[in-house]
């Protein structure tokens, strides 16, 4: 009984990622993203792609992954992309309530979502590059169905976008290819800054 108790005290816990914005609006750009929306996007799209990614990879791995890596903002907030001094203090904020929410639960699960949200974070596997691959092209494909309306908000630049996806290729060639006709498509409107 005292782990499922440990277990539903974790659910309730993580609902608040719903309450979590980030700066990406809806593909209708009625409103923006929470972070529970993002994360059932990337599971859906592990789903969907896979046949895309460079290397093969279990989904197994890949949807808890992408299910947890945003759980740290319940405490940390969301970090904007494009965020230069929130980037510089977004791994303190973010180790700080990894040990919070996963020490909540039954160590066993603890340890292995722990340890899912590390490799997430480092960025080495197969199935961590592929997750970042989700992470990184869903905000763009949601920026392409809004009509660029977070870059324009702002004021994006071509050398932003390109620098967080500098490793992109790295999961996926063919996605991030699709991204870069996207990219320069929103140039060519004036959504994003070419430099």
């Amino acid at each position: 009984m005292e782990r499922l108790q440990q277990q539903m005290k974790f659910i309730l816990e993580v609902d608040k990622v719903k309450q979590i914005i980030r700066q990406t609006y809806l593909a209708d750009g009625s409103r923006k993203e929470n972070d529970a929306e993002h994360s059932w996007h990337l599971a859906l799209m592990a789903v969907l792609l896979k046949e895309y990614a460079n290397e093969e990879v279990d989904l197994a791995k890949v949807i808890p992954m992408v299910l947890l890596h945003d759980l740290v903002e319940i405490d940390a907030g969301d970090t904007y992309a494009y965020d230069q001094a929130g980037l510089a203090t977004q791994r303190a904020r973010e180790t700080k309530t990894a040990d919070r929410i996963f020490g909540m639960l039954p160590e066993d699960q603890g340890t292995k979502f722990r340890n899912l949200w590390e490799e997430f974070e480092a960025y080495e596997t197969a199935e961590a590059k592929f997750a970042h691959v989700l992470d990184n092209c869903q905000p763009l494909l949601l920026n392409d169905a809004s009509g660029g309306k977070s870059w324009k908000e702002h004021t994006v630049h071509k050398s932003q976008i390109y620098k967080r996806n500098e490793h992109t290729a790295e999961g996926s060639r063919e996605i991030w290819k699709y991204m870069q006709q996207l990219i320069d498509k929103h140039i060519q409107l004036g959504h994003v800054i070419d430099d």
